[in-house]
């Protein structure tokens, strides 16, 4: 009988992990398909324990339910720390996992970019950057929050033990850093010509991480390149992710450039 998976969200029409993880299962011949499903948020419980009693193989959640997702679900411990949950599986009741971290730290090393003892100042303060920034201290790097509203990059910061600061000091913070992320939506599209820094703040020997994938090359992107600083998209942060998912729920080594392929094909 063919195994069902699929992503929860709301809006959900965007997502390219149907093709994502499609492509993985073709690829090693599973018998098995995914699908994206809009759900509200009223309706999240039911779902997930719908999925749970047709026999699903795993979900995934996305926007703006991975933090309810937490209340449905038994959390490992990385997920419960970090008070949200972006992968769900069913081998053991419901449990509840965020790979959105790991996603960001194979997204790096692929580029060539260790992230312990590293310094890097996270831009943003919501559900990304909070994996992120959990993960990314628990693996050694210094991290710094740095948000357009203060408070929540204090409040994060208090979760996380690391420092925190508005957006008006990241001059000051980027001069002695390795890395840069950008977890907010600033440069997504539609809005592409939004960033959250410019050429002149950056520099050479900076690594500039931005998790927006749509476009590919942001506008933060090709200011990183012009200040000769190291440009790392979005796209293998969506890749990684989904593939740790895929791992989690099947047990098997995901085919991740097939599922990158898919993703760059889905992107056009």
């Amino acid at each position: 009988m063919k195994k069902v998976f699929g992503v929860l969200g709301d809006p959900i029409e965007h997502s390219l992990s149907p093709a994502m993880h499609n492509a993985a299962f073709r690829e090693l011949e599973m018998d098995c398909e995914y699908h994206a499903f809009r759900v509200r948020h009223k309706y999240l419980k039911n779902a997930i324990l719908g999925a749970q009693a047709m026999g699903f193989g795993g979900l995934n959640i996305t926007v703006p339910h991975k933090e309810k997702a937490l209340e449905f679900t038994n959390p490992d411990t990385l997920a419960r720390r970090i008070g949200a949950v972006n992968t769900v599986s069913f081998n053991d009741g419901i449990r509840g996992h965020n790979t959105d971290g790991l996603g960001a730290e194979m997204a790096l090393l692929e580029a060539g970019v260790g992230i312990n003892a590293s310094n890097v100042v996270l831009v943003g303060a919501g559900g990304a950057a909070r994996a992120i920034a959990f993960h990314f201290a628990e693996k050694g790097a210094g991290v710094t929050i740095a948000n357009r509203t203060p408070e929540k990059a204090e409040v994060l910061a208090e979760d996380v033990g690391c420092s925190h600061a508005g957006l008006e000091n990241l001059k000051e913070l980027l001069q002695d850093s390795d890395i840069l992320i950008n977890a907010t939506s600033a440069g997504m599209h539609p809005h592409i010509d939004s960033t959250i820094a410019s050429r002149d703040i950056l520099h050479p020997g900076l690594a500039v991480f931005d998790i927006v994938y749509n476009p590919l090359q942001t506008k933060l992107l090709h200011q990183a390149e012009l200040a000769g600083a190291k440009p790392i998209g979005g796209v293998a942060m969506l890749v990684h992710q989904g593939a740790e998912a895929f791992r989690i729920w099947t047990g098997q080594k995901p085919p991740v450039e097939v599922m990158r392929n898919a993703v760059l094909e889905g992107l056009g």
